[in-house]
């Protein structure tokens, strides 16, 4: 029971990553708050942990809303009695190249990860500063954050702005026991990943097994998926880990596709 007595926040936590790493905590002994813009997915999520006899709750958030974002870590605090964790993870996907992209999209997808990120973060640590009782903010990059893809020009200088929102916050993090990190997956399964098969198959006029073989996993050193498990493993050490000998650090699980 790593994260006993604590309080975690997990956006995109209805589905996906998010949901393993919700289910991964309410396993080690965390309250938790799973914070979506799909409220039924995350009552859903939240019934099947054992609801409030769990210390599972759910509520709404569209993370690019600063008043939703503040009021419903508000409410998290509230209902949970702190916040000791954030995992901030919510987030989409565009594919086209960057003299393609739209500026809706450039700023769709730069909304949902960064700013989300960094007004889930802000509310967060006022309450974790507040508290004084310390905290870990979790924020899901990727491998995009160190390197790019073609038709992926959006998501990567998102991922890639991760690392600098996750630096800044461990050097003003660290005077109230605060450490933040960023995990950075390769790919997983996840539904993101199984629209984005066939619409590059599309694209690249390949089939799906040649996507998934030729692209995704050409470079991994085994040819496998990363698993939801796989992530929810590394947050529950990083959200549990007890010292700043881990913080401003980037961790990346992908079976070898990126290495540093």
């Amino acid at each position: 029971m790593q994260l006993q007595g604590k309080c975690a926040i997990v956006t995109g936590g209805a589905s996906g990553i998010g949901a393993g790493i919700v289910r991964a905590f309410a396993a080690e002994g965390a309250a938790v708050c799973v914070a979506d813009v799909d409220l039924a997915a995350a009552e859903r999520i939240a019934a099947d942990l054992g609801g409030r006899a769990r210390s599972v709750i759910a509520v709404r958030m569209d993370v690019t809303d600063e008043d939703e974002v503040q009021r419903g870590v508000d409410a998290a605090a509230a209902s949970l009695g702190a916040i000791d964790i954030l995992v901030s993870n919510a987030g989409t996907q565009h594919l086209d190249e960057i003299v393609d992209v739209s500026f809706a999209n450039w700023k769709r997808i730069l909304a949902i990860h960064l700013d989300g990120a960094f007004l889930t973060t802000r509310a967060c640590l006022r309450h974790m500063y507040a508290q004084k009782r310390g905290g870990t903010i979790l924020l899901t990059g990727s491998v995009h954050s160190k390197e790019a893809s073609v038709k992926k020009g959006p998501y990567a200088v998102a991922k890639h702005g991760l690392l600098g929102l996750c630096r800044v916050v461990a050097k003003e993090g660290a005077p109230h026991g605060v450490r933040s990190n960023v995990i950075c997956p390769g790919f997983v399964r996840t539904p993101l990943i199984e629209r984005q098969i066939p619409e590059l198959a599309a694209r690249l006029g390949i089939s799906e097994q040649d996507v998934v073989r030729d692209v995704m996993l050409k470079t991994t050193v085994d040819g496998e998926f990363t698993t939801i498990a796989d992530i929810a493993a590394v947050a529950v050490f990083l959200a549990g880990f007890p010292t700043n000998a881990l913080t401003g650090q980037s961790i990346i699980a992908s079976h070898g596709w990126h290495m540093s």
